[in-house]
């Protein structure tokens, strides 16, 4: 008999996915987001392709249906984020939630479909008895339904773990310069003497705590010889601070910078410099108050360098040709 209510189960998919995607785009940090998007994600998918594959009741009894249910979610969402991978869309969330919410109410309609042509159709029904009918059980059934119990537990566990206890993402400090204009290009890279310049300086703090940054910018003339980094000359040009509170990495929307300020500068003296934006993090190695274009070069402060060019500060650099007037 064609009754909608016979295909509450497969509906109520088809709204769920429909109020996920709601969720998500006017209630982003909603609670119930978790609660629907684990189901979502590791039960709807397999369900609903189940269904619609073996629509007669004979065909799986319900424990056997739950257990592939699972089992298949679990494969088929990784397939579809692989399948996306190789699209101009990628693995970001949009494409993610629009393609699941896309299987699940294509596969929920055709297994509404079959079930209403089905001779003896599958309709879960939820009964509340006093026993499970545990000896009548098969061997098999008893194996499956131990492990559905474990399963529905463990989820439910790490449901509420993850709700309680957010993962900690990578702790990381964005740190880039820029053009006058705000894009990485249009370096001033060839200057007269005295000649003003700008660069805009940007940080971003993601190290899960506050963090009181010190940027040092240094004028460096240096060579490479016999597999070594030797610093001919080393100007102090510049130190200034900034502290700053972490800011999550937003990996759904567009990018915004937490802290970026326009640097302008000159330089008095001519030369070909490699300019050093040096990156430090509540420590600030000696010397304490250098002096501004002061030579360093031969100094512990030399060390700082060619850590930079080891990769063992956060630094950037600009080559910078100055030329008199």
């Amino acid at each position: 008999m064609k009754s909608w209510k016979n295909a509450w189960d497969l509906l109520a998919i088809v709204s769920l996915s429909v109020l996920l995607i709601l969720i998500i785009y006017f209630f982003p940090e909603s609670i119930f987001r978790k609660v629907v998007g684990l189901p979502f994600i590791l039960f709807f998918p397999g369900y609903s392709l189940i269904t619609f594959l073996f629509p007669e009741k004979r065909s799986l009894d319900v424990i056997e249906r739950i257990a592939l249910s699972f089992g298949l979610s679990i494969a088929i969402t990784p397939l579809i984020g692989l399948a996306l991978n190789y699209t101009p869309f990628g693995i970001r969330l949009t494409p993610i939630l629009f393609s699941l919410a896309s299987f699940n109410i294509l596969f929920s309609l055709l297994a509404i479909q079959r079930r209403f042509k089905a001779r003896d159709p599958f309709i879960p029904k939820i009964e509340v008895k006093k026993t499970i009918g545990w000896e009548e059980m098969s061997k098999l059934d008893k194996i499956l339904t131990v492990i559905l119990v474990i399963s529905i537990i463990a989820s439910i566990v790490a449901l509420i773990y993850i709700i309680v206890t957010p993962k900690q993402g990578e702790k990381f400090t964005e740190f880039y310069i820029l053009g006058p204009k705000g894009k990485a290009a249009d370096y001033p890279t060839k200057l007269r003497v005295g000649q003003n310049a700008t660069i805009i300086i940007g940080i971003a703090n993601h190290e899960y705590r506050t963090v009181n940054y010190t940027v040092e910018i240094w004028l460096v003339n240096a060579s490479y010889e016999n597999n070594r980094t030797v610093i001919h000359h080393m100007y102090f040009f510049d130190r200034f601070n900034v502290t700053l509170n972490h800011t999550p990495v937003n990996i759904e929307g567009n990018w915004t910078p937490q802290w970026e300020v326009p640097y302008t500068f000159s330089i008095d003296k001519p030369g070909r410099y490699k300019m050093w934006f040096l990156l430090f993090k509540d420590y600030v190695p000696p010397p304490s108050k250098p002096e501004k274009m002061k030579d360093y070069a031969g100094t512990e402060a030399e060390k700082r360098i060619l850590d930079a060019v080891e990769g063992k500060i956060q630094s950037l650099n600009l080559n910078v040709v100055v030329r008199g007037i």
